[in-house]
């Protein structure tokens, strides 16, 4: 598919630096039932009104857009997804959308146990269970609610769902949880889960300080000490997000993100639509183009294509430096959807 964005001719979602981009995060909302340190500012947001948020119709027709664009896999994020009303109607609507391959979810956990089947019925095919402490004292510093009990049989029912995937995903935080690492990891001695362990990152407000980050080498040293890490076949493929690892004996594996000390921007294949309609073409910049308004104007398929194909066109070829990024981005990771 041929479009024209500004005056050069786009040829499906290509940037300016030939990456494609085939992965598209939807926020659903931007509410939440946590309040983590490192995603929502100690101060708190200010929700949007419901009628600025998309609705249902409308995020399937961007979808329908984006997969006749390339996009085949959608991850939906929020806030906290499951606090939206009508997520398994939702699931299934994208499901059907021809050329989406996957609809895939990341949640806090605190809910998801009630909805898991009905996800699983409703097409979802995996689910990313976000939990930074097994600790019940060290949860509430992080996440600012008593809700550990909750996220755990969130993970258990979504393993007894049977998910394509179950990943776990741990930010780790010098002198907050990183005494933690080896806890996750033996969870996945007898369950078959993907922990992955998630560089501290800067955004509006989180008030980041480089001294918290626990960087890629120093959480891979810390458990090679431990344990027999070995990586897994596809682990050092060009547009890797994770570094995955297989450890002899276990059910599951471990994975890093180095977002901070080794970005993955060079192959970024991702595109973010905030809840209230707007296409971030970069995690860590504003976004490029707002869709709600050309949506809501009923605006022609043609129109929202090259809007989108504008956006994809501005994206920039990598993030600066870490010190930069909480005052370069104009959103909290709440508000971004992560």
């Amino acid at each position: 598919m041929e479009l024209l964005a500004g005056n050069k001719p786009v040829s499906q979602l290509i940037d300016r630096f030939g990456r494609i981009h085939d992965y598209l995060r939807i926020s659903v909302t931007d509410r939440c039932n946590l309040r983590c340190t490192y995603c929502m500012p100690v101060e708190g947001v200010d929700w949007k009104p419901s009628g600025l948020l998309l609705e249902t119709e409308e995020i399937v027709r961007v979808a329908r857009l984006m997969a006749e664009m390339g996009v085949k896999k959608i991850r939906l994020t929020g806030g906290e997804p499951t606090t939206r009303k009508d997520l398994p109607l939702l699931v299934s609507r994208l499901v059907e959308v021809p050329g989406i391959e996957k609809v895939c979810l990341t949640t806090n956990g605190v809910l998801f146990s009630k909805y898991a089947q009905d996800l699983k019925r409703a097409g979802l095919s995996s689910v990313n269970i976000s939990l930074d402490s097994l600790n019940r004292e060290n949860f509430i510093r992080i996440a600012r609610r008593d809700l550990l009990t909750s996220v755990l049989k969130s993970l258990n029912s979504a393993l007894e769902c049977d998910y394509q995937q179950v990943k776990l995903n741990m930010v780790v935080m010098a002198g907050i949880n990183e005494h933690e690492m080896t806890d996750f990891v033996e969870l996945a001695r007898t369950k078959p889960v993907n922990v992955r362990f998630i560089e501290y990152m800067p955004f509006k407000g989180n008030r980041w300080d480089p001294f918290g980050v626990v960087t890629y080498n120093e959480m891979r040293s810390r458990l090679e000490a431990r344990y027999d890490l070995r990586a897994l076949p596809d682990t050092f493929i060009s547009n890797r997000v994770a570094e995955d690892f297989m450890i002899p004996g276990f059910l599951g594996k471990v994975s890093f993100i180095a977002s901070m000390s080794n970005s993955f921007c060079s192959t970024c294949s991702r595109l973010r639509l905030t809840a209230d309609g707007a296409l971030k073409a970069c995690l860590f910049f504003p976004a490029q183009v707002h869709l709600r308004e050309s949506l809501r104007a009923n605006q022609s398929d043609e129109v929202i294509r090259r809007l989108i194909a504008d956006a994809v066109l501005s994206k920039p070829k990598g993030h600066p430096d870490p010190s930069e990024l909480e005052q370069l981005n104009d959103l909290s990771m709440i508000e971004i959807g992560g």
